[in-house]
């Protein structure tokens, strides 16, 4: 079993006409105004799953400041999952900061997606006000009993679009607040696994969290598996390949750079991701 947990899909206007959709969006342009930077639809990403040998992907679109692009482009990520239902698993997405999004969340979680995500704040960080506007939607999450994905990146390093201002800080007050809900951190959580080894707190405020892989051949050495596996626990680490950004192989390649076993690397691909998901 094999579950690509983090991969983004856009509705053809978007993908044929990107640069209508800079306007008043600078996340959206200042990721997507880059001439390699690739958007996919559901098709696509079928047909790369198919070819990677990947069974299941969620997907999910983008977090629009315009509600109205992001309740069509929600309804997109709906429609491929009715379409292909025994291959995607759709989460809804949106801005932070719109007033209409618990009520967004109940109608596409009651359409058939399955979580919430990625959710991400490029230009502030996750800021106090931006929690309290998540507070009706955690919410729902945990009535419903489904994931919420976050945007996160290391605070450190080199620039690259998309890597938001967000401080260990705000994410660990965010898992805080929200400690009963299963929440998602991408890519690898910007490193707040690490924190695990504090003798006290941080284990217990991290119950509920699980981290994913996307971008890591990018931004890590293969070695974050086996740091990751000996401070959050290989339960809690899932296969993620921001697609259409890289291929699942560029993963499952840097699999064998570690010291993983046969059942963690099973764990990883797939399984924890089906128990999160209530697949299995």
């Amino acid at each position: 079993m094999v579950i690509d947990f983090h991969t983004h899909l856009f509705p053809v206007d978007i993908r044929e006409n990107r640069k209508k959709y800079f306007k008043g969006e600078p996340a959206f342009e200042m990721i997507y105004n880059i001439p390699d930077s690739r958007l996919s639809g559901a098709s696509q990403l079928i047909d790369t799953m198919d070819e990677q040998g990947v069974d299941t992907s969620v997907v999910f679109g983008f977090p629009w400041k315009n509600p109205e692009t992001y309740k069509k482009h929600n309804d997109y990520i709906i429609d491929s999952v009715i379409k292909y239902p025994d291959r995607l698993i759709g989460f809804v997405c949106f801005h932070i900061s719109d007033k209409t999004i618990a009520e967004e969340t109940e109608r596409c979680l009651n359409a058939g997606l399955s979580g919430v995500g990625e959710l991400a704040l490029y230009s502030t960080g996750l800021t106090d006000e931006s929690i309290q506007y998540l507070e009706p939607v955690m919410d729902i999450c945990k009535e419903k009993d489904v994931p919420l994905m976050l945007h996160t990146n290391e605070p450190v390093g080199h620039l690259y679009p998309g890597k938001a201002p967000i401080m260990l800080a705000q994410i660990y007050a965010f898992v805080k607040k929200f400690r009963e809900n299963k929440i998602v951190l991408a890519h690898w959580g910007g490193g707040i696994f690490l924190y695990t080894l504090m003798k006290k707190e941080v284990t217990e405020t991290l119950k509920n969290v699980y981290v994913d892989t996307a971008a890591s051949p990018f931004l890590y050495r293969p070695d974050i598996y086996d740091v990751a596996k000996k401070c959050a626990g290989i339960d809690k680490i899932l296969f993620g390949s921001d697609y259409p950004l890289l291929k699942p192989e560029r993963y499952f390649k840097e699999f064998g750079q570690t010291d993983l076993t046969h059942e963690d690397i099973e764990n990883i691909k797939g399984i924890n991701a089906a128990k999160l998901l209530r697949l299995i």
